[in-house]
This record gives C-alpha cells, structure tokens and sequence, in this order.
C-alpha cells in the first residue's frame, strides 16, 4: 500500500528491530518518545501509568543480567538495546493492560519516525514478584503497586528493515 501520509507510511514501515548499532539515544529523543507514550489513550483518561527512560548502559546491562538469571539463558542479551523504556501501570487500574499498549504502540511508532529502531521485550512481566527484579525496578520508580507491562528495546539500527507482506486480514463491508 502506497501513501502521501507521512504517518500511515511510518506505521505500515514499522518493523520489530532486533540488531542495534553501538550509538546512544540522546536524552531529548527519549524525552520525545516518553512524551508520545503519555499522550497515547488512557481508559476513563486515569493517565495511571509510569515509564522508566533508561540511558545508563549499566542500568540495562544489570536488567539484561537479572532476566539471564531468570530465565536461565546466559546468552539472553534483549538484543542489547541502546535504551530502555518500561512501561508500568497501577495494579488496581482496569485499564492498564490496555493503556501500556497503546503507550508502548506510540513509542514504537514515534521511535520509527526518528529512525530509531524498537522492539517489544515481554518477559520482565512475567518475573515481578523476583526479589532482584523488585529491588530494581524500584530504584528506576516502579514500586510494588505498578505492574510492567513491557519494555520497549531501542536502538539505532544499520540496514532499513525488511518491508514483508503480513498475514492480517480484513473485509470492507459497506
């Protein structure tokens, strides 16, 4: 499908990236897309979610070590992300599922946008209750009220991703 729509064009380019280049995500673009992320719909408009922007290669290198252990995988590595932004919510909001994806969507798409590649890391959901997990999500600002949602991987990537056709369908019923 072809587009004039600068938008629409950089949702039907938006690919998983899983391969980053060694150059750092400056603050202002991560500011950027932690700026998209709250403006994405919010169930009965609650906006109860946080993000955690990490630019610390050492924050991510210890996660990466805490989800190697976890998942008992020493050659996990989240494709060694530049940056990280994970996503959280308030456990008792009914939405936040709902929510933290489409905020995680916005930044996928924003991030495409700036020629920063994203992919959705799904496994630290699922490992919350991990005292080491805990302890560091709560020095990035999640507590044991918020549940992670996902983490969006960032980086710069080298090569354009591939275009492929996908397997979705839909009908038109006018």
């Amino acid at each position: 499908m072809n587009s004039k729509n600068e938008v629409i064009t950089t949702i039907l380019n938006r690919r998983s990236i899983r391969k980053f280049n060694n150059q750092k995500i400056n603050d202002d673009d991560l500011k950027i897309l932690a700026e998209c992320a709250i403006h994405a719909p919010s169930g009965m408009s609650k906006d109860l979610w946080y993000f955690a922007v990490i630019n610390n290669q050492g924050l991510i290198d210890e996660l990466v070590s805490i989800m190697k252990r976890l998942l008992d995988n020493d050659k996990y590595d989240m494709y060694c992300p530049k940056a990280l932004i994970i996503s959280a919510n308030k456990k008792d909001n009914s939405h936040g599922i709902e929510d933290n994806a489409c905020a995680l969507e916005n930044i996928f798409i924003a991030a495409r946008s700036m020629n920063i590649g994203s992919v959705w890391i799904n496994q630290v959901r699922h490992y919350m209750e991990d005292e080491e997990l805990r302890a560091y999500l709560l020095r990035v600002g999640i507590d044991e009220s918020m549940n992670v949602y996902g983490v969006a991987a960032l980086g710069y990537y080298d090569e354009e991703p591939n275009i492929k056709k996908r397997l979705g369908k839909y009908n038109i019923y006018s």
